[in-house]
């Protein structure tokens, strides 16, 4: 294999990796979040230790996201640095805001929710797990902008030899992202519930000591999966519908010059 064959390899298997975390992130933080709140309403201790137990299992897979999410990052500029070179004066604006903004949002915020039990109020707590969650679900429409440059390129023109860009608010009003920030979000949404509905059902069957705990998370993992299932299904036949009416030549895709595409065309 030639070193084409092995960056696809690479970045794929990477990627791959990646979003196995990343939607269940999403979702599960959300989940999480409600879990919390309803502790705070009712003090019933029986949510704090269910919060407790899937915000464990959210923090590995936070974690296991982080760590895939660097590697990713890396291989744009060493895999493909002349595709980095190209279009990097606009994929790289809203991966430098998703870092500098959402990312920080919601790992400082996640951190003084692990170290903050008894130390915050109960409100103050739970607002700082819903701030994860929101910045968590930023994070993610930051990175679908710079994606859906790669699908729809707006806002830019080429000079020299690059694509730079020219209307910063043309990538956040890109038509692509509003349908496909949606299907993310509920795709995440649907991951969590079955994540939950699968534990809850081990736990279950094996009838575990807090037997409770894991009646109550299938309950809310049922309606949170119905939600997740319906909504995914709606707006991804809203996607499809918006791709096909945008649907263009392979030649009118933002590339370089017959060079470089050799080189790039395994992220165009």
């Amino acid at each position: 294999m030639d070193a084409l064959i092995l960056a696809r390899w690479q970045f794929a298997i990477t990627t791959v990796y990646h979003f196995f975390f990343v939607p269940l992130t999403l979702g599960l933080s959300i989940l999480v979040a409600i879990m919390e709140t309803i502790y705070v309403r009712t003090g019933d201790e029986k949510y704090k230790k269910m919060t407790k137990f899937w915000g464990k299992l959210f923090l590995i897979n936070f974690a296991m996201g982080v760590v895939t999410g660097i590697v990713q990052e890396f291989q744009f500029g060493m895999n493909w640095s002349e595709y980095s070179r190209f279009v990097g004066d606009i994929f790289g604006a809203p991966l430098a805001i998703e870092a500098l903004l959402a990312f920080f949002l919601e790992s400082v915020f996640l951190g003084v929710w692990i170290f903050g039990w008894d130390r915050l109020s109960k409100k103050l707590h739970a607002a700082t797990i819903w701030i994860v969650a929101f910045g968590s679900n930023l994070s993610a429409l930051w990175i679908l902008v710079a994606n859906s440059f790669m699908q729809q390129p707006v806002g830019y023109t080429l000079n020299n030899g690059r694509a730079e860009m020219i209307d910063f608010l043309a990538l956040l009003t890109n038509g692509h992202v509003w349908v496909q920030f949606p299907h993310v979000f509920f795709a995440g949404v649907t991951t969590a519930a079955f994540f939950v509905l699968g534990i809850s059902a081990y736990h279950l069957l094996k009838k575990s000591k807090d037997v409770d705990i894991f009646k109550s998370s299938f309950k809310i993992g049922t309606v949170y999966a119905v939600i997740g299932a319906v909504m995914v299904m709606l707006v991804g036949h809203s996607q499809a519908q918006y791709m096909i009416k945008k649907r263009r030549p392979l030649s009118e895709s933002v590339a370089p010059d017959a060079g470089l595409g050799n080189r790039t065309n395994g992220l165009l």
